[in-house]
């Protein structure tokens, strides 16, 4: 797939995603916790790039509008965490992407950071989309876990409506019973067929939703299984929430790669994307 002359790539400044370009990698906290540890992952992540010649967008929220309880750390919040990506775009040199959960902090968020993402429990939301497509800026868009692969054409068709053609879509698993995701790796190439780079949320497909009751859970040991057989099947990018200490981390823990396993993940990765080209 990753040479599929139907899909073109998404240009982020001297980084691009697709058709053509290195595996990219989009990573960093679930959510902003303070501002030294935000700019310390960004440094390491900033690093990385450098280092292995692979593109790399830092992804954290300023706020957490769909954590299981009320009580869960959301985050910053938005003028705050605004401030904090804006930081990390100028002071690391990597694009940046955060979440945006209502119409009105599309045009916000879009001054901060580089890469508008819908939330895959948002993925349906016309509204949303519309405005995170009206700023010009490239959107994620997150596959529901209720959404078959091919049900995705309609959440796409909304986006392109607006003339805006800057588009990643990202698989992160599928509801299986309760408390449980799958990811079937049939939805890679069914949702490249869109004609759009498609990028796989390693970190979120091994949640458990609400499996500790007020909060997730994971199955963190499945992280690296399902990004090698990810990237074999030749998706364009991996999405992993990575973090100093996942057991301290206020939200994701358990399905967070710990940020000193990165590199050597990056490097097996990289490894099977080498054999898997033509």
């Amino acid at each position: 797939m990753a040479t599929d002359s139907s899909t073109q790539p998404v240009a982020l400044g001297r980084v691009a995603i697709g058709r053509g370009a290195p595996l990219a990698l989009i990573a960093g906290p679930c959510v902003i916790e303070d501002r030294q540890a935000t700019l310390a992952i960004a440094r390491a992540l900033a690093e990385l790039a450098k280092t292995h010649g692979v593109p790399v967008v830092f992804k954290a929220s300023y706020d957490k509008a769909n954590r299981s309880s009320l009580g869960s750390f959301r985050g910053p919040g938005l003028e705050r965490g605004l401030e904090i990506l804006a930081e990390v775009r100028a002071a690391c040199g990597v694009p940046v992407l955060t979440d945006v959960h209502e119409p009105r902090q599309a045009e916000a968020a879009a001054r901060a950071v580089d890469v508008l993402q819908i939330p895959a429990f948002l993925c349906r939301q016309t509204d949303l989309l519309l405005a995170a497509a009206h700023t010009g800026k490239v959107v994620n868009l997150k596959k529901g876990q209720f959404l078959a692969p091919a049900d995705m054409r309609t959440a796409v068709d909304k986006i392109t409506s607006t003339g805006n053609r800057r588009l990643l879509l990202t698989e992160r698993g599928a509801s299986f019973g309760y408390n449980n995701l799958v990811v079937d790796m049939r939805s890679f190439p069914i949702m490249r067929a869109f004609g759009f780079p498609v990028v796989f949320d390693a970190t979120h497909s091994v949640q458990r939703p609400g499996g500790l009751g007020d909060r997730s859970g994971g199955d963190a040991q499945f992280i690296e299984t399902l990004a090698r057989a990810a990237v074999a099947a030749g998706v364009d990018g991996l999405f992993l929430e990575v973090h100093d200490r996942p057991e301290r981390a206020l939200s994701d823990g358990p399905n967070s790669l710990r940020l000193s396993r990165l590199e050597g993940l990056l490097e097996r990765l990289l490894a099977i994307r080498r054999a898997v080209e033509p």
